[in-house]
C-alpha cells in the first residue's frame, strides 16, 4: 500500500523566513511555490521525500486552519503524507484496518507560472493514528530534486523521529496496520529509552519511548528530522558560517556515524545532521 514518505509538513509563521531558513539548512532552493485559500506553500524536494513549508498569507479556510494550529502548538512539524500507488486500494485497506479514512478527494496546486500539480488523497482519522495527522497521496506528477544553492548540501532524510507514550501501540500502527518494515527493537538503558525502527523506501521511522515517563495513553508526536549528508564536517562548517548555532561533531549511536545538532533556524523542529556508514537497518 505505502511506497514511501511523500512529504512532511512544517508550519511557519512567515513563509519567506521559512524558505530562507530551510534553503540555508538544506543548501537547496524550493522546487515549488504556490498560494491558495490564504495559505502559502513552498516545497523542497530531496532524494527520498519532500519538505513542505506552509504559512498563513491571507484569508481563507486553509489560512484559518494554519493560524489555529500555530496558536495551539507553535511552529514545527504538523503532518505526514505517505505515497501510495493506488489510492482506491489504499482507502479500502485503511477502512478494513479501522483507520477511518476520509472520502478520497482531488487536490491541486498552481504556481505563479500557471503550472498545476494534481493528486488524489485521503486522510486517516487522528484518533486512529494516535494524534498524528496522516495523509495518503497518489500523485499524477513528481517534481525534480531541488537545485543546489550551496556546497555540502543535504541529500535526503535519513530518519524521522516519532515520540510515543505506548511503544506496543505504535508498533501495531506502523508495522501491522501501515505495513512498514520493522527492522529493530532496542532498549538503551543508559538513555532510559526504547527505540523501534521501521523502514520504507530509503528512510527510517524511529519511534522513541521514554522508559522514565512510563507507558501512557496520550498522543504520539512527530518529533524531529535527521538529515543525511555526504560530508558532515563540511556541512557543519557551512551552517556555522551562515550564522546557525550548531553543536560539536560527535559519534552517533550507530558505530561509524558522525552527527551534530542544529540548534537554531529549524522553526521548532528538533534537527540533527548525520553522515552514515554502511546502513544495517
Amino acid at each position: 500500500m505505502i511506497t514511501g514518505l511523500d512529504h512532511a509538513v512544517v508550519l511557519v509563521r512567515d513563509i519567506e523566513a521559512g524558505v530562507a531558513g530551510y534553503q540555508t539548512l538544506l543548501g537547496r532552493a524550493p522546487m515549488w511555490r504556490a498560494q491558495s485559500d490564504g495559505a502559502a506553500t513552498a516545497i523542497f524536494v530531496l532524494g527520498n521525500m519532500s519538505l513542505e513549508l506552509m504559512a498563513a498569507a491571507g484569508e481563507g479556510e486553509a489560512a484559518d486552519r494554519v493560524r489555529a494550529t500555530l496558536d495551539k502548538q507553535g511552529e514545527g512539524l504538523a503532518s505526514l503524507a505517505f505515497e501510495v500507488d493506488d489510492i482506491a486500494k489504499a482507502h479500502h485497506r485503511l477502512t478494513r484496518l479501522g483507520l477511518s479514512p476520509d472520502a478520497i478527494s482531488n487536490g491541486a496546486s498552481t504556481n505563479a507560472s500557471g503550472h498545476t500539480l494534481t493528486w488524489k488523497r485521503t486522510r486517516a482519522s487522528a484518533e486512529s493514528t494516535h494524534g498524528i495527522r496522516m495523509f495518503f497521496l497518489q500523485r499524477d506528477e513528481w517534481l525534480a530534486r531541488s537545485p543546489e544553492t550551496a556546497s555540502a548540501t543535504v541529500d535526503a532524510l535519513d530518519h524521522l523521529v516519532i515520540a510515543t507514550p505506548d511503544p506496543e501501540r505504535a508498533a501495531a500502527l506502523y508495522g501491522a496496520r501501515l505495513g512498514l518494515d520493522m527492522k529493530l527493537d532496542r532498549t538503551i538503558a543508559a538513555l532510559q529509552t526504547r527505540f523501534l525502527f521501521f523502514r520504507t523506501e530509503g528512510l527510517v521511522f524511529e519511534i522513541i519511548h521514554s522508559l522514565k515517563s512510563g507507558k501512557g495513553d496520550g498522543p504520539d508526536k512527530v518529533f524531529g528530522f535527521s538529515w543525511c549528508v555526504a560530508d558532515v564536517e563540511a556541512t557543519r562548517m557551512r551552517l556555522q558560517q551562515a550564522g546557525l548555532e550548531v553543536s560539536e561533531l560527535r559519534e552517533g549511536r550507530k558505530p561509524g556515524t558522525r552527527v551534530f545538532t542544529v540548534r537554531t533556524g529549524t522553526f521548532g523542529v528538533p534537527t540533527i545532521v548525520i553522515q552514515q556508514g554502511e546502513r544495517e537497518i
